[in-house]
């Protein structure tokens, strides 16, 4: 059942994978691509409004996930960093869906799903905390949840400034859920041989 307060989810998918020298978002694992995963965390999950952020490589991505229904936007600044891209993703939840709250995900942790996406929502619903994010390895991380209140600083970041920013500078204001496997996530191919080999 979709909770009452309205959440959005913006997947993150804009970057060019430079490390990887090839698309990581269409990468696959357990028979899908590392984006579909994603995708399908989100389309289940408690979440009501989901927006997909491309850049580099847009065209080809978007037509690998034709089958699936998701709105998208490109972020033809997409060179300046991850904030254009979330920002990107945000004015247009802001405009079309007027969230109560987003949570920013990525397209490259094969181990995100919707239980992990549903446990940022429950934990809000029973808390006054108005950040919400995992934890892996020793620190905070995405996905992760932001009320309306930190829209105005999500969209003052700039450059390669991501969420994190924010969820380190206001730690008196955070939750924290569990998800170890959240510290995998794919940069170079020695992270994907790893993933597939750990199949």
């Amino acid at each position: 059942m979709k909770s009452e307060i309205n959440t959005g989810i913006i997947i993150l998918a804009a970057g060019s994978s430079s490390r990887l020298g090839q698309p990581k978002q269409l990468l696959e694992y357990n028979g899908k691509t590392l984006l579909e995963i994603s995708i399908e965390a989100a389309q289940n999950s408690l979440a009501q409004t989901f927006i997909l952020v491309l850049g580099a490589n847009a065209g080809l991505i978007s037509e690998d996930i034709r089958h699936l229904s998701i709105d998208q936007v490109i972020n033809e600044n997409w060179k300046n960093g991850m904030a254009s891209s979330m920002q990107k993703g945000l004015k247009h939840l802001i405009v079309e869906n007027s969230p109560d709250q987003v949570i920013l995900m990525l397209s490259d942790q094969p181990f995100v799903s919707s239980r992990i996406l549903n446990s940022l929502i429950d934990k809000k619903l029973n808390t006054l905390i108005e950040i919400i994010a995992c934890s892996y390895k020793g620190t905070f991380g995405v996905p992760v949840l932001f009320t309306k209140k930190y829209f105005p600083a999500l969209l003052a970041l700039s450059g390669n400034e991501g969420a994190k920013k924010l969820v380190m500078a206001h730690q008196d204001d955070l939750g924290i859920v569990d998800f170890p496997q959240g510290a995998i996530d794919i940069d170079t191919m020695d992270d994907y041989l790893r993933l597939k080999n750990s199949i």
